[in-house]
């Protein structure tokens, strides 16, 4: 499944940086995706998959805060792009004879940008807290990886301010942009009714259907994970919600994006038959 995830994810962003068919916004936002997603399993997967087949598996205290680092600042940039991705249907679909000039090279690289940045810069709060927190006692992680909750829980520093400090940053990295991705998509979801053909309707949701179902699976997960109290569900309950976005969101976006979108399909085809050439020569 790792090997899986990052072919579908390198395919894509070699097509979306190669294909003349795919060098709108979308495309170029979708390959960002493909990007973090790349980073998130690999920041987590190999390590797991040491950890299964040695039967546990040991951290350095360095790489263990690597590792968090790393992981929160992709999984909090994630949550940006999918908010750049959703600002992106809406202008294509509620404004489009204003998308092209709304939706210019400029803003498309600032909102990028600021994807990348906000999320590592974010996620610097809770590194720099655990960095200076005190351990003692038992050292070994009850999760496959170096998580908020486990971590939390082997400190033996006073976590209060941590638990406050969660609460007060998942309003700007998760419940803001998951609100502005459902008022962009009533606004979507009302523009489309009021399409009058039915075939009009069909096209115009199949441009934003794959974008939603992503949404859903990854924000689903992730408010049930840090949105409800850690000590409101058991660490197995943890574990199997993170493997939703760490493992299967990773490895059926492309999938999910591909599966209905005809200039990918047809971009994908190109490029097996021009190696199909380069194999036979």
């Amino acid at each position: 499944m790792y090997s899986m995830t990052i072919c579908e994810n390198l395919l894509i962003i070699l097509l979306v940086s190669t294909s003349q068919r795919l060098r709108s916004p979308m495309y170029f936002f979708l390959g960002h995706l493909a990007l973090s997603d790349i980073v998130l399993v690999t920041s987590i997967v190999p390590k797991m998959l040491d950890v299964i087949i040695r039967g546990g598996s040991t951290i350095s205290y360095v790489g263990c805060l690597a590792q968090f680092y790393l992981f929160g600042g992709t999984v909090s940039a994630e949550c940006f792009l999918l908010t750049a991705m959703s600002y992106d249907r809406y202008l294509a679909i509620c404004r489009p004879l204003h998308y092209i000039s709304a939706m210019s090279v400029k803003l498309k690289y600032s909102l990028i940008i600021s994807s990348w940045l906000l999320g590592f810069m974010s996620d610097t709060a809770d590194f720099l807290s655990f960095a200076f927190f005190y351990f003692c006692g038992p050292n070994v992680i009850d999760h496959f990886f170096c998580d908020y909750t486990p971590l939390l829980q082997l400190s033996c520093s006073d976590t209060a301010i941590l638990d406050i400090e969660l609460v007060v940053l998942c309003f700007p990295i998760i419940i803001l942009p998951f609100v502005f991705i459902i008022i962009t998509y009533v606004h979507i979801f009302i523009t489309i009714f009021g399409i009058s053909s039915t075939s009009g309707r069909q096209k115009t949701f199949s441009t934003c259907s794959s974008h939603l179902i992503v949404v859903s699976t990854y924000y689903g997960s992730m408010l049930i994970i840090y949105i409800v109290p850690y000590r409101g569900h058991s660490l197995t309950f943890n574990k199997c919600i993170s493997l939703v976005y760490i493992v299967m969101t990773p490895l059926l976006n492309p999938v999910i994006y591909s599966l209905r979108n005809k200039a990918i399909q047809s971009s994908v085809m190109k490029y097996l038959k021009v190696c199909s050439k380069k194999r036979n020569w």
